[in-house]
């Protein structure tokens, strides 16, 4: 009987950039200005990001562009989503059978409240200069501020995987 070895490094951690965006924009508008100032041409994408948050699911939009001369993809996703949970309350008295609704945010990435959006750059082996992309970034007038997220400082790494 033949012994297959797998190795750690045969599972090594996908190479991506993450940025940090905080922006009263639009989603729409934020992808319209990033194409203007980085010349790429992200688009709403047909599939959002699904996510299951104490029970309640919710998906994130998410406008992508696929570079195919650098083989590289290009992501904006945001980051704050509001939730609306409706409660059946089955009660014997005035307010019977009432449904109480109440709204609540779901993010994606729960370690990083403030941030609106984020730029995700996969497959970027040495092929981007990301000081540059994020100072590229920063000259949008309505983006507040952009930064690099470091991918050890991510808790929620999983809800990256789309």
């Amino acid at each position: 009987m033949a012994i297959h070895k797998v190795y750690i490094e045969d599972f090594e951690e996908e190479d991506y950039h993450l940025i940090a965006l905080h922006t009263p924009l639009e989603d729409y508008r934020l992808a319209y200005f990033l194409n203007k100032e980085l010349g790429i041409g992200l688009y709403k994408s047909k599939f959002d990001i699904p996510l299951q948050i104490k029970k309640v699911k919710t998906s994130f939009v998410r406008f992508t562009f696929e570079d195919e001369k650098k083989v590289i993809i290009w992501d904006l996703v945001q980051n704050k989503n509001q939730v609306e949970n409706i409660e059946n309350i089955n009660t014997t008295d005035l307010f019977s059978n009432s449904k109480n609704s109440f709204s609540s945010s779901a993010y994606l990435l729960p370690e990083y409240k403030k941030v609106d959006f984020f730029v995700k750059i996969e497959n970027t082996a040495n092929e981007i200069d990301l000081d540059n992309v994020i100072s590229k970034i920063s000259k949008i007038e309505a983006i507040k501020l952009a930064y690099s997220i470091a991918k050890d400082k991510i808790k929620s790494k999983n809800n990256l995987i789309f």
